[in-house]
């Protein structure tokens, strides 16, 4: 980081049809819109073949952007225990990305997000991105909002990086591992 205390936070809203990210440059405080986009997955059949394109695009992110953080959307709790597993191995995937770079990744729930976007936790999607247009001036929206949704992670990490209560932190694996034992086997 510079003198002008700068940083760039990459956001994730991970999925297995759909990646979404964006990035945001914090300088002094005050946010910058980098990007958005998203990685379509539904065109290959094999779900370790999408889960390879999640790693390689995080990766090329890291490389491309040098995010001093990673912001992720948590997996939320859904009725369908197959479709939790899959979100929940793109999650880790792209946080495995993150951390063999050694990039500092948190967690926010999709609650946590829309409130610190809209004021909402039961915000629209719609809603959400409609927000982001106005904070950070973007002209027009994407068709799909999975790539807003990873803006948003940005964005609510940037509202909450002076927030030390975060939902899960890690700088790299040692720090991983020391605060999930139960995770490991």
């Amino acid at each position: 980081m510079n003198s002008q205390k700068e940083k760039i936070i990459l956001g994730i809203d991970p999925g297995t049809t759909i990646m979404g990210f964006g990035l945001i440059k914090v300088v002094d405080k005050k946010m910058k819109f980098l990007q958005l986009n998203e990685l379509k997955l539904n065109k290959y059949d094999d779900h370790y073949l999408r889960l390879k394109h999640i790693f390689e695009r995080t990766i090329n992110l890291i490389d491309e952007f040098h995010p001093d953080e990673i912001a992720i959307e948590a997996p939320f709790f859904g009725k369908n225990v197959q479709s939790m597993l899959k979100l929940g191995r793109a999650q880790g995937v792209a946080m495995a990305a993150g951390l063999s770079r050694e990039v500092s990744i948190t967690e926010y729930s999709p609650k946590k997000i829309k409130m610190a976007i809209t004021g909402n936790g039961n915000s629209s999607k719609e809603q959400v991105a409609k927000m982001l247009q106005s904070l950070l001036g973007l002209k027009e929206l994407p068709k799909n909002l999975d790539s807003t949704d990873g803006l948003a992670a940005a964005v609510c990490h940037f509202y909450n990086s002076n927030n030390t209560i975060t939902q899960g932190k890690y700088s790299g694996w040692d720090s991983f591992v020391k605060n999930n034992p139960k995770r490991l086997k």
